[in-house]
């Protein structure tokens, strides 16, 4: 009986909380390895979400991000955009490496759909699927919206909004979050007028909210307190902002 009462109580705690695992996967030739978490108790429609990491690659983070997530009925993946064997090890190779996916922007768009292959595969339902994503990979997800990859949804947290004038703005399926940071001097007005005016131009299902004493990475522990410096870590925003991502993931899967 004793023995008994121990394999049960072994076997609930191995199933209790999701586990992150490597996943490899590729771009032609280029090695990619993401992280898949399975939901130890999924929801009954298994929706996904696909995790896009902010201008380092994957960090604690976004990995953080996938496991709440999973252990809330979702299966995520977190993306590796940049490949196994060429993640930033400073902010001036991570500067460099995000700038050539904002200016190659169909190369980003093609590792996001790469990494979306990956979460379906791993068993979410195609049909039921959000991208969210911090910093850089906010502009990812956003990216994800504009040429419509088949998702229900994107969340971009504290992401860049900036687009080049001359893309056409198509008509924009999946529905938009974007949680800003008030105070966010990265982002200028004009940028903010100008994605307004496109979601507006491209009939979108969007939403904007903005963090008061919030600047750019706010979501982030180890961004540090001084907002003086552009980016800082904002408690109070992060959780408001985490809550309205649930709310809107209960909306639109």
């Amino acid at each position: 009986m004793k023995f008994f009462f121990i394999s049960v109580c072994f076997l609930f705690v191995s199933v209790a909380f999701a586990q992150l695992k490597p996943a490899e996967y590729n771009d032609g030739a280029q090695l990619l390895s993401g992280f898949a978490i399975n939901s130890p108790k999924p929801l009954i429609n298994q929706p996904g979400i696909l995790i896009l990491p902010a201008w380092m690659g994957i960090d604690d983070h976004a990995k953080d991000s996938a496991t709440r997530l999973a252990n809330l009925g979702y299966y995520t993946f977190v993306a590796d955009i940049y490949g196994i064997d060429k993640r930033p090890k400073n902010s001036a190779e991570a500067g460099k490496n995000a700038t050539y996916y904002k200016n190659n922007i169909a190369d980003y768009q093609r590792r996001i759909q790469l990494a979306l292959d990956q979460l379906i595969k791993q068993g979410a339902n195609p049909d039921e699927i959000v991208v969210m994503g911090y910093c850089f990979g906010g502009t990812g997800a956003i990216e994800a919206a504009r040429v419509n990859m088949k998702v229900k949804g994107i969340v971009s947290f504290h992401g860049g909004l900036g687009r080049d004038e001359n893309r056409t703005i198509d008509f924009i399926k999946p529905k938009v979050l974007i949680l800003h940071g008030a105070d966010d001097f990265f982002t200028t007005e004009n940028e903010i007028r100008s994605f307004q005016n496109e979601m507006r131009s491209g009939k979108a299902d969007w939403q904007m909210i903005y963090y008061a004493n919030a600047v750019h990475s706010f979501t982030d522990k180890n961004a540090g307190n001084d907002n003086s410096k552009g980016v800082a870590y904002n408690e109070k925003a992060d959780k408001r902002s985490w809550n309205a991502m649930l709310d809107f993931l209960k909306e639109v899967l």
